[in-house]
Formats: structure tokens, C-alpha cells, sequence
């Protein structure tokens, strides 16, 4: 095992070591087995650039952040022998002098004496952006007291927390979502977030830091050194082969130089150059410095993958092992290592040994059985040791899901509606006084230079439109239409309640056969998944094991990224039904998709008894007739097919499951021949991208969904960027794709389109072989020219997005999509998700026309694309989608629906209260409870500077619903801005007022200078009249309470009102039946 071998090799030459492995992800894998079999090695991996030789795109903060900070610890004297684990990528390229990479840090200490204006200084230096929020690396919030940033190198952000003497109180780690606290930190040594560090002269404009990467340090440095150089007289061992790679990336650096007109030549000699020359990489390769390392091939190999369900059993395992004298060491964290655990005791009746060290594995009795805590990529099989490392699967579930439920925040100039004063543009956030209390407002500007000030006590009254200003039609303040067009649209939104609620309760009623599939042929079909189910894949499988046994119609969605898990979902649901005597139908929206399936399906279903069927346009005549009668027999169980399958002549024995992929591409009309097929029939929908349609059933309840967040091993996001169109850029991703063995798409929105980007490919990459595809090709040609890029055939396949779903191409990493702005988000989503599916990382470029200037929705729809490039970012796009187009009319045709006129929150809102009511008529939506007296709270701008930051927290104080979502929001504050001052703790106390008596049934709160008033509402409980009725001085007033203003202390009407309120809650159960008062 080569983590061992680079452990052996470090401790027996007890000097620096560094290790120069084939690529960056191989150097991570390496780098993950050391620090997990060996923590006490001072481990450091220097990765390359995440972008292109001289790319227009940068490499990114965090990809720099790491290096600076592997190269810094690297130089720090002291401590055991380093290893650094490195790639050939990286060790060819040049970085900043040492003393730079020395001198570009800044310590904090708890406990120290903070620094403002030195602080100030390194950020501005080391190329920190200052945001609202620092969720990104490389960002850094500034506060009086409180600084969030986020080391650029780090895996997460951090808190500092500032006393009054400016002091380091705190130093805290942070969650990137929620921004609460995570962890304590005693000492942080914060890096720069890009490796060209300015000086104050260039702060001051000495030096223009526009342009690309290469251009701004080649003006910063004089002298840039290579990695051998700052490695000094470390031992170098290389990756065999790494010559050829080596070969390679100098082609890839030479292409790039070309295509962007450089001569290979720099202003400075090689000084200037980012990558080192073909002869100095020969003079350092052929250096005492560096050796090859001796690793036997057959020292250790990858073990047969062990998972739940899959590979070898448990009993075939242990009992092999034991054959051999093999000791088996599992390893893992968490709830999976348990389950294996389980498995492995009560497969050899024996209880796993706890070790701590790999050492101790090692040192063990032959024919052991332990337990490792560490994480591993994979497990393997050790000869040299006679050990089995089986590595539980590691479900590193992302905060997608987090990201998906949250509600996007407010910002300025985002548009929003008033309740009671329709569609307007949320301007800025401005400071009013009134009566000498100083209470915060938002400005809205509507129609004809309208302009209304909202008190941030009624926020609750305002929801985001979802559209952009340019976008919308504002309405006219002072006039009768909003309220009309409000009312007729309550009225509809009432008339979709009753259906919903017509449809749930159908739901309830209805019943479906049921379907539990033979243990013994369930489990053999489930062994054959080749790779370890992940958390959440598990339990959508498991919901939908239980939804097809309950003897009520399944409706379920998958949503889930593309590679994300979705298909075994299917495939186990197929199982189940297939299995248990019922038949399936698989329905894809295209040829390509459904052929892809048919082949998963076959390969899965082969030797189960289990026969699969196919029903498209690339199906022959006769072979069609013949999978007709077999499903109308009975003798076909499963048939995979695109719309084919909803021909008046297809007829079925026995159909129970339909299952629908990619179902944002089918049309209602598509969905209801679906639903047709057969009655009481189980339905499971596939989706990356869910339509806007969708995602509200599934909001409302009536659609049960499941969600798949967690990515495949190895799998790395695509990196997504937007380009006007760039020959060398085009040039040199294509070539460079080319060189390392991959493929590349190019895809354009139209047919028409495909000459003439041929063309101009054939200029820019003549040496690349390139094959056409689209939807108006013979059936024939256009499944040969799929197919064959599939199997390796061609550099390039030029396509229009009939590659959208289904193609699977594993050395398929590079994509180009010209005119991205002529296609949804959705498709373009999908379309990257056809790259970088094999653990390589993928790369997508939408090309826009240089000629032709973006409409303002084109560009906010790429935007979004490349803001959410990270893995499972499926989700996070829909519900951008749903902000721009609108969720529909559940109950009708129109996409847009009422949601064009209303906005997404606003009608989200009026639709939950509408389907309450419908459901129980005796519960009325809680009104908020109005305050009217001078105590007043906010959240001044000293405490929290950012406008968008204290708008968002205004939200989430109105949509507040309970005690405990108001305390949590209160360690929220104090957690991210520190100590809250007076007004804040000021707008607590009345928000709480607020909330509590809207539960009691309190209208209105007012104090004047010579009584305080309760107002009641007329349904409020008979208890809480009582209460208030039994207040002494009390005086009655209809539904009115009087009571002298002195009762008040202090002259306090807020404690007053709240120790009425307290008093009625005391003698008043929460959720009593409200009753009209007589």
C-alpha cells in the first residue's frame, strides 16, 4: 500500500518527503489514506490550479488559499519530518517568492490583542472580498465586534469576537449555512485567499491587478521559483509514469501559449513565465534529489467492493479470510461502520477488536478481526501484511438540503409584495424618528413614482415576488385594483384548496394492490448494486418499499442530482413490483435516455428471471408487436420506453408501477395518459430539476418526496463559468481535454446552428475528429453517432441538447454550450451533468455570443448556473426556476398561474392558510397582533452594517411562529454580532409580545398618555375574556379593556402589556377551541 510506503520511507530517512502523484485526485486519495492510517505524520498536499493555463477564468480563492498555506507550513522550522503529497500539474508550475509565501499570514491568538488596522491591511492584501455574509472562502464580513471570515484555505469559516478593548475574546468555527457556531479555536493562522499579495504601493495603484493571473504576477514578481526550489533538499519521489504526464501538461501549457498568442518567450526571461521550461524540468528530474519510489505492484490491491448488499456476503468474507489467515480491519465512522460492524460479529460469532493505530493492525494476531476509526476512499488488500481493509462507506450527506428548504433572502431592489398594497421594488432600509424613537423602515417604490414607508414591525406583511424589477409590471399605490385583483385571486386560490383538499382525501381513500417482493430473490437482485448505498438513497428506497406495500397508490418524487443515486431507486422499486408478479412501465422523454436504461435494466435484471422489453422509435416493427403481446400476456414484467408506451394498442396483464424519468420534460396532458395506463397504479417520478409545478405539489403535501443529497465517491463538481465567445479559450480546453485521453461536447440550442459552429471548430481544433448529432438525423445514424462517442470514438460529438439526458460518457470531462442563453435552467443543468462522471473534474463553459448583449433574464438564469456549481445544486436551481417562472396553478394548465401576479411567497402563504381551513373550518390562520404605543426596537446599523443582512434578519424575525424559533433567533444575534444592544433586545420583547397574544386572541396593544388598551378579538377563547375580565381597575368596552395609564410601571407600557399577558397565559391552556362570543 503505497500510504505505507510513504510512511516507511518518511520514518526510515527521517527527513522532508515529497511525493508527486499522476493527478490532483490520486494526490488527494494518497493524501486521505495517510492521515487516516498514519494522523501523527505532518501531512501537507499542494494541489495545481483549478483552471487552464492561462485561462481568462482565475483559479479560485480556495485552490490558492491551500497552496499558500501548504507552501507557508512547509518552510516553518521545527517539528517531525513533512510530507507533502503533490501532482505533476503543480509541481511544473512556478509560485510566489518564499518571502512572500512567508510573510502572508496573520495570527490570531485568543486572548491577544487584536489589531484593526493591520488586520485591515492583510485582507486587502491577500485578496479577501468584503462581503454581507461570509459563506464562501475568501470572504470577510467586518463588524464592531464580531469578524466573520473565511480563511481561503480552510475547510469552513470563523468567527472573532472582540471585546471592548480589542482584545481576541473568541475564536469560533461557524456552520457556512446557518452561520451559528460550531467549535472553538484557541489559535488561527489565517492565509491569503490569492497568491498575487499586493504591497501598499500596489493597494495604491502601483500595479494593475485586472486581467488574468499570469499578467498580474508577472508585474508583482520579479522572480518566481519553482516547487523544487522551495522544497530545498527534501526527497522527491515520483509516480511511475509521471514522464508521461509530465510530456503532456508541457503540450497542454505550449497550446495555451500559442492560442493566446504568446512566443514562449516572457518580457523577463523565465522569471516571468507561470510554468517551468521543458529544460528545467529535465535538469531537476535528473537531480540527486529525486528518486523513484520502490513500490511492489503486488504490495496491495483494491478489496471487492463490500457494501450493504453488495460484493461478496459477510459469511463468504470472513470465511475466505480465515482460509488465508487474513486479518480483516474494518474502517469508518458513524452509523454505516456500526451496520457493518453488526454484520462482521455475527457473521464469525466473534465481537471486533478496538485499535487505535495501523501499527497496532499490523502488530495484530493473523486471522483478527478489528475496528479502525479512521475514513478511507476505498478499502484494499494489503499482501505484504495479509490484511483486508474494508472501508465503510462514508456518506458525506452536503448542505444541500439545508440550502434547498431555506427561504432566499430579501435584497435591495429585489421585488416584493405588500399585502395590503400589491407588487413594489424594496429600495433601501432608512432610519425615521418619530416622537423621538428612532425605528427602522423599508422604502418601496411602485408605479408613477409612487413610494411607501413599511415599519419593519409590519416586515411580516411583505414576501418576495421572485422576479426581477426590469421584469414586472409594479402596481399604482392609493387605487382599487390590487385589492381586487387580491380578492379574485383569494377566491381561486380557495377554489384550489377544496381541490387539493378533494385530492388528498381521494388519496387516503383510494386502494392500490400491494406488493412485497420474495425475501430471497429481492436480496440476490439487490447484491448485484456494485457500489455502497448511501443514507439517503436507502431511505427512499425504503419509502418506497413501504409506499407500494401500504395498499395506497404511491406518488412519489425522487429529486436528486444527476448521478446522485435515483436510477437504484428505480431499479429496486422495479424489483419489488417485477418480483412480486406485477408489471412495470419505465418511460424516458427521448430515444437516447430510454435506450440507456433499457441496457441498466437488462444488465441488473440478467438471470433474475425477470424479462425486460423495450417500446421506442428505434424498436423495430415486428420486434414491437412481439413486446406488445407479451405485455398484454403477462410473460414481460418490465418495458422500458419513451412515449410509444401511450399508443391506444399497448394493452397490460397486470400493470402496477409506473415509473416516469425526468418527468420536468413531459406535459400534464403526457401525465395524465400516464396516469390512464391502469387504475390505482403506483407512480415514482425521477428528477434533477423538478418543474416549478412539482416542486409546489410536493410543498403543499400532495406529492410525497424524497430527497437525494448526498454525492457518489469521487465525484467533483463541474466547474462552470461564463465566457463570451473565445477562440483560445475554446482552443485550449478542447486540446487539453484531447491530450489527457478525454472527450469533450459542444452543444448549440438549434440545429440550424451546427454548420456553422462545425466550421469554426474546424478552424480552432482541426487536428480533433468530430461527430455530429441531432434530433433530425435518420433513427439509424443518430443512435450509430451516440453510441460510438460513447465507446471512445471521436474527440468532439457536436450535438444540439438531444444529449440533454441520458448519455453517459466516463471519459466525457469537457463541455462547451453555445448561445447558453437560448436554453432553461434546467436543461442546462442536466447538460453539465453529463461531464466529469467518471471522478475526473468535469469543466462546462456556457459561450455567449460576443455580438449580442444579454437580456437581463438570460443573464440572471446563467448566473444562477454558475453560483450553484456545486454537487447536488439540482434543487437550489429549481427553486430559482420557481422565482422566475412561477410555480402555476396547481389545478390548471398555466405554468405562470397566479403566482405572476401575487409572487411565490405571498401565494405560498395564501394557499397553506386556504388549505387549512378547507381541512379544519374551525381554525382560522393566526392574525398578527398590532402594537401601538412608543416602545419601539430595530436593529441599528452599528450592530448590523450590511442593508441585505439586516433585511434578511428583519425576515426571519416576522416569519418567526413559536418561542423556541424566537430564542433561536436570539442566539442567532448574539452568536454572529455579538452582545445585542438595547433596541435589539428592545424588538425581541415586542416580537414575543407579538406572538404570544396573537395566540391568546389579542387584536391590538395602544397606549396613550392617560390609559393602555386591549384590544380582543371577537373569537378569541371565553377563558381569555375571563382573564382579562378579572384584571383589576379593569374597565369594558366592548370588546375593549381600559386601564388607567399609571398601572404601567416606570411608565413602561411594554412590561405592563407583558405582564398581562403572561398572567392570561398562566390561567389559559394553549390551543383551546376558539368560540365566537356572545
Amino acid at each position: 500500500m503505497l500510504a505505507s510506503r510513504l510512511a516507511a520511507a518518511l520514518k526510515e530517512a527521517r527527513h522532508p518527503t515529497c511525493y508527486v502523484a499522476l493527478s490532483d485526485r490520486v494526490a488527494d486519495e494518497i493524501a486521505t489514506a495517510v492521515k487516516a492510517l498514519f494522523p501523527d505524520i505532518p501531512l501537507l498536499v499542494l494541489p495545481p490550479w483549478d483552471c487552464l493555463p492561462y485561462d481568462r477564468v482565475p483559479p479560485s480563492p480556495h485552490c490558492m488559499g491551500r497552496r499558500m498555506d501548504a507552501l507557508r507550513i512547509w518552510r516553518e522550522p521545527g517539528g517531525p519530518p513533512k510530507l507533502l503529497v503533490t501532482s505533476v500539474e503543480a509541481m511544473l508550475q512556478r509560485v510566489p517568492p518564499a518571502a512572500v509565501i512567508e510573510g502572508s499570514k496573520f495570527d490570531l491568538v485568543a486572548g491577544q490583542r487584536f489589531d484593526r488596522a493591520s488586520f485591515s491591511q492583510f485582507v486587502r492584501r491577500a485578496g479577501y472580498v468584503e462581503e454581507g455574509v461570509a459563506d464562501d472562502p475568501g470572504e470577510v464580513v467586518v463588524r464592531d465586534g464580531v469578524i466573520d471570515i473565511y480563511p481561503a484555505g480552510a475547510p469552513g469559516p470563523m468567527r472573532i469576537v472582540l471585546s471592548d478593548k480589542d482584545e481576541v475574546e473568541e475564536l469560533r468555527g461557524f456552520d457556512r449555512i446557518s452561520q451559528l457556531t460550531e467549535s472553538s479555536l484557541d489559535r488561527v493562522i489565517l492565509g491569503p485567499a490569492t497568491e498575487a499579495i499586493l504591497t501598499n504601493a500596489d493597494l495604491n495603484g502601483a500595479v494593475p491587478t485586472s486581467g488574468t493571473m499570469e499578467h498580474v504576477l508577472g508585474r508583482l514578481y520579479e522572480k518566481m521559483p519553482s516547487v523544487v526550489e522551495v522544497l530545498g533538499d527534501a526527497i522527491i519521489h515520483l509516480a511511475p509514469g509521471a514522464e508521461t504526464r509530465v510530456e503532456r501538461y508541457f503540450s497542454i501549457i505550449e497550446d495555451a501559449r500559442q492560442a493566446r498568442g504568446h512566443s514562449g518567450k516572457t518580457d523577463n526571461g523565465s522569471a516571468r513565465s507561470l510554468y517551468l521550461s521543458r529544460a528545467e524540468w529535465d535538469r531537476y528530474a535528473q537531480g540527486m534529489a529525486v528518486h523513484s519510489l520502490n513500490l511492489e505492484p503486488e504490495d496491495s490491491q483494491p478489496a471487492e467492493s463490500f457494501a450493504s448488499g453488495a460484493g461478496k456476503s459477510v459469511g463468504r468474507l470472513v470465511q475466505e479470510c480465515a482460509k488465508q489467515g487474513q486479518t480483516i480491519v474494518l474502517t469508518g465512522t458513524g452509523k454505516s461502520v456500526e451496520a457493518l460492524s453488526r454484520r462482521l460479529a455475527k457473521a464469525t460469532c466473534a465481537t471486533l477488536q478496538h485499535v487505535d493505530t495501523w501499527q497496532a493492525a499490523i502488530s495484530a494476531e493473523p486471522g483478527s478481526l478489528l475496528k479502525l476509526p479512521c475514513t478511507l476512499e476505498q478499502g484494499f488488500v494489503d499482501r505484504r501484511n495479509n490484511i483486508v481493509v474494508i472501508a465503510a462507506p462514508q456518506n458525506s450527506v452536503t448542505n444541500n438540503a439545508r440550502l434547498f428548504l431555506a427561504e432566499p433572502e430579501l435584497q435591495i431592489g429585489d421585488v416584493v409584495v405588500h399585502e395590503e398594497h400589491g407588487v413594489g421594488v424594496l429600495k433601501d432600509v432608512q432610519s425615521l424618528y418619530i416622537n423621538g424613537v428612532a425605528r427602522d423602515a423599508a422604502r418601496l417604490d411602485y408605479r408613477d413614482s409612487g413610494s411607501l414607508l413599511v415599519p419593519m414591525e409590519d416586515f411580516g406583511k411583505l414576501w418576495r415576488y421572485g422576479s426581477e424589477a426590469q421584469t414586472v409590471t409594479l402596481d399604482r399605490l392609493h387605487t382599487q385594483a390590487w385589492g381586487k385583483k387580491r380578492e379574485k385571486i383569494a377566491q381561486d386560490i380557495a377554489s384550489t384548496a377544496r381541490h387539493l383538499s378533494k385530492i388528498a382525501k381521494e388519496r387516503e381513500a383510494s386502494r392500490s394492490e400491494t406488493f412485497s417482493p420474495p425475501r430471497t430473490s429481492y436480496t440476490a437482485f439487490t447484491r448485484r448494486f456494485p457500489y455502497a448505498e448511501t443514507s439517503d438513497q436507502s431511505e427512499a428506497i425504503n419509502s418506497v418499499l413501504s409506499d407500494l406495500s401500504s395498499g395506497r397508490p404511491m406518488n412519489r418524487l425522487i429529486c436528486g442530482d444527476v448521478g446522485f443515486g435515483k436510477t437504484e431507486v428505480a431499479l429496486r422499486a422495479a424489483a419489488a413490483v417485477a418480483l412480486a408478479g406485477g408489471q412495470v412501465v419505465v418511460i424516458a422523454p427521448t430515444t437516447v435516455l430510454a435506450r440507456q436504461h433499457f441496457a441498466t435494466f437488462e444488465q441488473r435484471f440478467a438471470g433474475s428471471g425477470i424479462s425486460v422489453g423495450m417500446l421506442s422509435r428505434l424498436v423495430k416493427a415486428g420486434e414491437a408487436k412481439q413486446v406488445k403481446a407479451e405485455l398484454a400476456e403477462g410473460s414481460l414484467r418490465i418495458v422500458v420506453a419513451t412515449q410509444a408506451v401511450l399508443a391506444k394498442d399497448v394493452r397490460f396483464a397486470r400493470l402496477a408501477l409506473l415509473i416516469v424519468d425526468e418527468e420536468h420534460r413531459f406535459g400534464l396532458r403526457q401525465k395524465r395518459a400516464m396516469a390512464a395506463l391502469a387504475p390505482s397504479l403506483h407512480v415514482l417520478a425521477m428528477s434533477a430539476t423538478p418543474i416549478p409545478r412539482t416542486l409546489q405539489s410536493a410543498m403543499v403535501g400532495i406529492q410525497e418526496v424524497s430527497l437525494l443529497m448526498t454525492p457518489p465517491r469521487r465525484r467533483m463538481p463541474v466547474r462552470t463559468t461564463l465566457l463570451a465567445f473565445d477562440s483560445a479559450s475554446v482552443r485550449i480546453a478542447l486540446m487539453r481535454e484531447f491530450r489527457r485521453g478525454g472527450q469533450s461536447f459542444v452543444v448549440v440550442p438549434r440545429i440550424e446552428d451546427i454548420t456553422a459552429v462545425e466550421a469554426r471548430l474546424r478552424q480552432i481544433v482541426p487536428e480533433l475528429a468530430i461527430r455530429v448529432a441531432h434530433g433530425k438525423m435518420p433513427v439509424a445514424a443518430l443512435d450509430e453517432a451516440v453510441v460510438s462517442f460513447a465507446a471512445g470514438e471521436g474527440d468532439i460529438l457536436l450535438a444540439t441538447n438531444i444529449i440533454e439526458n441520458g448519455l453517459d460518457v466516463p471519459r466525457a470531462n469537457t463541455m462547451f454550450v453555445w448561445r447558453a442563453d437560448l436554453f432553461g435552467l434546467a436543461q442546462l443543468h442536466q447538460l453539465r451533468g453529463r461531464v466529469g462522471r467518471s471522478g475526473t473534474q468535469g469543466a462546462a463553459t456556457f459561450l455567449t455570443d460576443e455580438n449580442t448583449k444579454l437580456s437581463e433574464e438570460a443573464r440572471l438564469r446563467l448566473s444562477t448556473l454558475v453560483e450553484n456549481d456545486r454537487l447536488g445544486s439540482g434543487l437550489s436551481i429549481s427553486m430559482r426556476d420557481f422565482d422566475l417562472r412561477g410555480g402555476g396553478d396547481l389545478a390548471g394548465e398555466d405554468q405562470a398561474g397566479h403566482i405572476k401576479a401575487i409572487g411565490i411567497g405571498l401565494y405560498q402563504k395564501l394557499l397553506a392558510d386556504a388549505v387549512v381551513k378547507h381541512r379544519t373550518p374551525m381554525k382560522d390562520a393566526e392574525e398578527q397582533t398590532f402594537l401601538n404605543f412608543g416602545v419601539s426596537g430595530g436593529i441599528p446599523a452599528n450592530y448590523v452594517s450590511d442593508p441585505a443582512v439586516r433585511l434578511h434578519l428583519y425576515a426571519k424575525l416576522s416569519r418567526a411562529s413559536s418561542p423556541k424559533a424566537l430564542a433561536d433567533l436570539e442566539e442567532e444575534f448574539e452568536d454572529r454580532f455579538g452582545e445585542p444592544p438595547q433596541e435589539v433586545k428592545l424588538l425581541f420583547r415586542r416580537t414575543r409580545l407579538k406572538l404570544a397574544a396573537s395566540r391568546l386572541g389579542i387584536a391590538k396593544f395602544e397606549a396613550g398618555p392617560k390609559a393602555l388598551a386591549i384590544t380582543i378579538k371577537e373569537k378569541a377563547s371565553l377563558r381569555v375574556w375571563a382573564s382579562f375580565a378579572k384584571a383589576e381597575n379593569a374597565i369594558l368596552e366592548k370588546n375593549r379593556l381600559l386601564f388607567e395609564a399609571s398601572r404601567a410601571a416606570d411608565n413602561e407600557p411594554l412590561y405592563f402589556f407583558e405582564t398581562m399577558v403572561a398572567s392570561a397565559q398562566k390561567r389559559c391552556k394553549p390551543g383551546i377551541r376558539k368560540r365566537t362570543r356572545n
